[in-house]
């Protein structure tokens, strides 16, 4: 025993350089990273993992900030308004609240993440933009009380809210020419209700607003979706729509790459197998 203890304690230090060098590579850039993105929120979370679990600390530093962050198809503005769909979307609040700052300090300004907040309505329910909202706002106070003086942004829309039904009929027709008559054909004859609240309020009322860009729209709608990984075929729908206004198939996949760091492995995993789909549905016209 005394001479297996000596062996150890003669390993020790080889083990640790082994273990420096295999976490050297991604470590620095990941740290740099989420500094840059995250700020001091970011290094709290860290810092209250180290004593007891640094080995997923470590994992947040070197696989979301050293490789997934670092991709470059899509800007850290962007990244960050994934990442808030998708902790909306599970409601968690303490991440939610590191992300918020991650999206100010980003570019994003008050109104256009107040105005993701809104659309995640239409999408994972008003509990959770009530919950997404609230929670915002302490954000904002936090930031205040330490001298940071977020952008408003532009002022939110609110006129022209008249004719809503065929308002909201052109805006599904910017995504897709042939969804309204998909929805009706399926739903008109059973609920004529839900035809007309997801034209009037989905696309008339929330997604025609000039808050936030249309790629940004979709980004973020596509984030949730693939976070609930219970609605393939509206995901579907909206990776197409995503392509249709600009947005690319590599744009996409890095959509799906961020998810596997807020949703899990499976919930990228089947993103990814649909924009698959939808790449070879495409190449076979």
């Amino acid at each position: 025993m005394r001479n297996f203890t000596i062996i150890i304690l003669a390993l020790l230090p080889i083990l640790n350089m082994y273990s420096q060098m295999e976490k050297s590579a991604r470590y620095p850039i990941g740290w740099n990273k989420l500094q840059q993105i995250d700020g001091e929120a970011g290094e709290k979370v860290i810092n209250g993992l180290q004593d007891f679990s640094p080995e997923l600390a470590n994992l947040i530093i070197e696989y979301a900030f050293g490789s997934v962050y670092s991709l470059d198809k899509l800007p850290n503005k962007s990244k960050e308004l994934v990442a808030l769909s998708s902790l909306i979307t599970q409601r968690a609040i303490p991440e939610m609240k590191v992300h918020f700052n991650g999206a100010l300090n980003t570019g994003n300004t008050i109104n256009e993440v107040k105005e993701v907040i809104l659309q995640m309505s239409a999408y994972v329910g008003f509990p959770k933009s009530i919950c997404a909202m609230n929670t915002f706002r302490e954000v904002l106070e936090e930031r205040k009380k330490q001298g940071i003086d977020d952008i408003e942004g532009k002022m939110f829309q609110t006129d022209d809210l008249t004719n809503l039904l065929e308002k909201g009929s052109k805006e599904l027709a910017l995504l897709d020419s042939m969804q309204e008559h998909k929805l009706r054909e399926n739903f008109e004859s059973f609920s004529p209700e839900l035809v007309q609240f997801i034209l009037e309020t989905g696309y008339g009322e929330i997604y025609s607003r000039k808050n936030l860009d249309k790629k940004s729209r979709q980004t973020v709608t596509i984030a949730a979706l693939a976070t609930l990984g219970t609605a393939a075929a509206q995901l579907k729908f909206h990776i197409k729509a995503g392509l249709n206004i600009g947005l690319t198939v590599e744009e996409i996949k890095e959509i799906m790459l961020l998810i596997s760091v807020y949703s899990g492995f499976p919930s990228a995993i089947n993103g990814m197998a649909i924009l698959k789909e939808v790449v070879n549905d495409a190449n076979t016209l």
